[in-house]
């Protein structure tokens, strides 16, 4: 099998490698412009960006090697949900997505040399009513502040979600069954 290259930093996406079976693979973080035409829809974006990091990837990779890239955003009414600047800004997020449903998009590219294919997950999150102080709790964790969308659902955000449609992976950053059915395309079958 080939070598296969995370070309990302997130603790999460690694995890979810490791759960999936891919005992071993590199971690090579390139710098990518993360900028798309404002005319692009949510899952478009994630796409664009996704691809723009594998071809930033490939700079530092050979081309034998599977290279793995990833992009999650969290949109609320089509509005992109960033990650929060600080704990003022958690709040606001939380509280506009409280009682509501919001979007996580993430778009995967895997590349082998010229080869490249990508695609996007789509999962409907539905956050049940919290109340300010229950917020303020849950942003005293320390939780919120390196995530879109101000939560995680791995971790203590998973008690402010009511229930998703879709993917529960792809909330976490990265959509495992969609990455397998790409990399058995690739030759690299999971299963």
């Amino acid at each position: 099998m080939a070598n296969i290259v995370l070309a990302s930093a997130s603790p999460r996406r690694q995890e979810l490698l490791h759960r999936i079976g891919i005992e071993e693979f590199d971690i090579r973080v390139p710098e990518a412009d993360e900028s798309y035409p404002a005319d692009l829809k949510p899952a478009q974006i994630v796409e664009h960006i996704s691809r723009k990091k594998a071809e930033a990837a490939a700079a530092l990779c050979t081309p034998d090697e599977i290279v793995i890239t990833a992009d999650t955003m969290v949109f609320l009414d089509d509005q992109r949900l960033g990650k929060p600047v600080d704990e003022a800004d958690a709040l606001r997020m939380l509280t506009d997505l409280q009682g509501r449903h919001h979007t996580v998009c993430t778009g995967v590219t895997v590349r082998q040399g010229d080869r490249v294919l990508t695609e996007s997950e789509t999962t409907e999150v539905y956050f049940r009513p919290a109340n300010e102080a229950e917020l303020l709790a849950y942003i005293a964790t320390g939780e919120p502040m390196d995530k879109a969308g101000s939560y995680g659902v791995q971790g203590k955000g998973a008690l402010l979600v009511e229930k998703l449609h879709g993917d529960f992976f792809n909330v976490m950053g990265l959509p495992v069954l969609r990455l397998s059915r790409m990399l058995a395309q690739f030759g690299v079958h999971l299963l």
